[in-house]
């Protein structure tokens, strides 16, 4: 009698981010259609939130997580965290050992785009393929994103965990190249769009509701720039709160998005201080939208007619639904994402942000929308052909070669 596959899914779940959780989303869809008999479990940063959304086993991804207490005693925090990493090297053996496939689906995590530290997720990724290899479990970096990392300890940490994965694909050229670069044999690897392209859209309304989605971040720079990190976060707010202001004197109803939990502070400071230089305005012309997950955010996305937006999976979100989107990118995925769906001319740097030009940017965007909305449907039917062929890729090459090493193993299974 043969056991069921068991794969684990591997990422920063159940952190708040909506990103992390639409790629953790659609790839539990693909399994469920295709391997439905499988015993998916997920190792993850927030294993209750995960468990009561998907329904799914699963466990955290660290032994030592610190709590708020923890953090008011730094000395006790650290002595933890130290120890907690040695732990980590040993429980991921342990957990490791169990399942016939890791997968890391969709999101950054060989990007240093936001403050990131090589002892944290990099070193996480480090255990899981290096154990990986040792002891026979196939480890796959599906669809992930990749970029230059001037940090060196975090890049050969980052190059070392994606050299040793059995199965390495990105969502788009430059991911692939920034490995490359870092020293990473990429001669086998494959690029395929975005997971998120793969969930199912929601009804879009195309009717003009004069309504503009504006997406928001609690942006304040990469590590390196970590000493001006107030004034970074200071001037991006101020400059997005600009647009948001001509938009409302324009006479548009605008809706806050954002795409992690700490992105809530940043839409609730906006609209104070736009309600505060514009007293007499109603209510409902400036909105939040605080949506619980991916599917809830491109629901409540449907109901405008432009996207302008800075986190990632907030520009995904308006491309897959078809909206002309202009981009505030922190990073080169954002400006890669819209140059393979033909909006490359509409997008900006974060921390060089023009809102003169972002104002043009809009109108120009606004003018055109329905040809983009056309030629948007077209690049998004490509794209959900392309994630079928990298599924069906998975399931011929790492799921079936897994499935059969484990069935062999199981006496009397031939």
């Amino acid at each position: 009698m043969t056991r069921p596959l068991r794969i684990a899914l591997f990422g920063l779940f159940g952190s708040g981010n909506l990103g992390n959780g639409g790629s953790l989303d659609a790839m539990l869809r693909y399994l469920h259609d295709v391997h439905s008999d499988a015993e998916v479990t997920c190792v993850c940063a927030g294993p209750e939130d995960v468990q009561q959304e998907f329904g799914i086993p699963a466990f955290s991804m660290w032994w030592y997580n610190p709590t708020e207490q923890d953090k008011a005693r730094p000395v006790r925090m650290y002595s933890l965290k130290a120890l907690g990493k040695l732990i980590d090297a040993f429980r991921t053996l342990r957990w490791i050992r169990r399942f016939d496939v890791v997968a890391i689906p969709g999101s950054g995590v060989l990007e240093a785009g936001v403050p990131i530290r090589p002892w944290g997720l990099p070193y996480a990724l480090l255990l899981v393929t290096l154990w990986g290899r040792l002891c026979g479990t196939k480890v796959a970096f599906v669809s992930v994103g990749a970029d230059k990392v001037n940090e060196t300890v975090t890049r050969r940490v980052m190059s070392v965990a994606a050299s040793l994965a059995t199965y390495r694909s990105y969502r788009d050229e430059n991911s692939r190249a920034a490995m490359q670069k870092a020293g990473v044999d990429t001669s086998r690897d494959h690029v395929f769009p975005d997971l998120a392209f793969g969930l199912p859209v929601p009804p879009t309304d195309t009717a003009e509701s004069n309504t503009i989605g504006v997406g928001v971040m609690s942006y304040s720079g990469a590590y390196r720039d970590r000493h001006r990190a107030d004034e970074i976060y200071a001037t991006y707010v101020s400059r997005i709160t600009a647009f948001v202001e001509w938009l409302v004197d324009e006479g548009y109803r605008v809706r806050l998005f954002t795409g992690d939990q700490q992105d809530e502070a940043v839409a609730l400071e906006l609209t104070s201080s736009v309600r505060l230089h514009r007293p007499d305005l109603a209510e409902d012309r400036v909105g939040t939208e605080f949506a619980p997950n991916l599917a809830s955010l491109l629901e409540r996305m449907a109901k405008v007619d432009v996207v302008v937006a800075t986190r990632f999976h907030n520009v995904v979100a308006g491309l897959k639904l078809a909206k002309p989107t202009i981009s505030i990118g922190y990073g080169t995925k954002n400006d890669m994402v819209m140059q393979s769906m033909g909006l490359g001319e509409f997008c900006q740097d974060i921390q060089a942000l023009d809102v003169p030009l972002l104002i043009k940017q809009f109108q120009s965007v606004k003018q055109m929308a329905g040809p983009l909305r056309t030629d948007l449907l077209e690049r998004n039917r490509h794209n959900r052909e392309l994630l079928a062929e990298q599924y069906a890729l998975l399931s011929t090459t790492l799921f079936a070669a897994a499935d059969g090493k484990q069935r062999s193993a199981v006496p009397g299974s031939s």
